[in-house]
């Protein structure tokens, strides 16, 4: 478990560093830097995955709708989204907005997979929205900025819980450099139809490090890590770690001398890691302990004469008695 939280918490942290980066690439062509980034992450991991021997797996049609859907709305879209919603409104309104993805997912996540939203998650999904929001800023917003910004919300949604099916089959490795392969096509499609012929240029020497960054790391690594952790964790205690994004955003802008954090920005990422921390938190656990306390508090004599003892358990049924939750 404590590689999964830290595997989702990296990948959200790896995933607010992109934040001191677009300063560098921010005049390069949106949708063909898009483009380029998935493109170069594709390759990398596909020759990881050769490397590591993966080999092919059948996808049937409906697995493939979910691969393409995935593409289209969790990088895609939300990618265009993210754009737009920064020309309506500025950067902090679709900061906001995003911040409450722990709850959405905490929300939605177990309905999506036939449970129940778990109240102690809620909560904590809650307090993280709220500490992300208060580490992301208010601003200024108006009306098409807030729909451009829900649309963001709703791909990155999709991002997650598109992806629960098919990891099982696929693994985290192959669904990232799928996924990644197949948003190419779709964001040059965009970018000829926005851009025109000026969605692709030769990037300068700091541009072409920021799109080798963006590539290998937030996409890459953090692709990696957020896609390996989730069927662990679930898409509603995962989704928690979304709040480390500004988290990673103000660090890294530390870091680099491009902004100090204010009291507000402070405030905030410990708002965020007190609503990870609540998240996480086993009810079961406690109730176990909770069961526990009161056998011991009743006397054996008032249940009565003490019941023969069971026959030892063997290892193996010992140790999958203990490994499920």
């Amino acid at each position: 478990m404590n590689t999964h939280v830290a595997g989702a918490a990296g990948a959200m942290f790896l995933v607010g560093t992109l934040a001191a980066v677009s300063g560098v690439i921010e005049d390069y062509p949106v949708y063909g830097g898009q483009a380029v980034r998935y493109a170069l992450a594709a390759v990398v991991m596909l020759a990881v995955a050769r490397a590591r021997g993966l080999g092919h797996v059948r996808l049937r049609p409906r697995q493939w709708g979910l691969l393409v859907a995935i593409a289209l709305t969790g990088l895609l879209l939300f990618n265009l989204c993210v754009v737009e919603a920064n020309r309506a409104a500025g950067p902090a309104l679709p900061g906001i907005v995003l911040g409450t993805v722990p709850l959405a997912l905490a929300l939605v996540g177990p309905i999506f997979t036939g449970a129940r939203p778990s109240p102690r998650v809620v909560a904590a999904g809650l307090v993280v929205a709220a500490g992300a929001t208060l580490a992301t800023g208010a601003g200024s917003g108006n009306l098409p900025g807030l729909l451009w910004s829900l649309g963001a919300l709703v791909c990155e949604l999709c991002f997650s819980l598109l992806a629960l099916p098919l990891l099982p089959l696929i693994g985290p490795l192959r669904l990232s450099a799928w996924t990644a392969a197949l948003s190419v096509p779709f964001l040059l499609v965009t970018g000829l139809v926005l851009d025109g012929r000026d969605m692709l240029r030769v990037p300068t020497a700091a541009e072409a490090g920021g799109l080798a960054y963006l590539a290998l790391v937030v996409t890459t690594v953090a692709f990696f890590l957020w896609y390996r952790s989730l069927p662990h964790l679930g898409p509603d205690r995962a989704g928690l770690f979304a709040g480390v994004v500004p988290v990673g955003a103000l660090t890294t802008a530390a870091l680099l001398g491009i902004a100090v954090p204010s009291a507000a920005d402070l405030a905030g990422a410990a708002l965020v890691i007190s609503g990870i921390a609540l998240g996480l938190r086993s009810p079961a656990r406690g109730a176990r302990r909770a069961r526990r306390a009161r056998r011991a508090r009743s006397p054996r004599s008032a249940r009565g004469p003490a019941r023969p003892a069971a026959a030892p358990r063997s290892a193996s049924a010992a140790s999958r008695e203990g490994s499920t939750r």
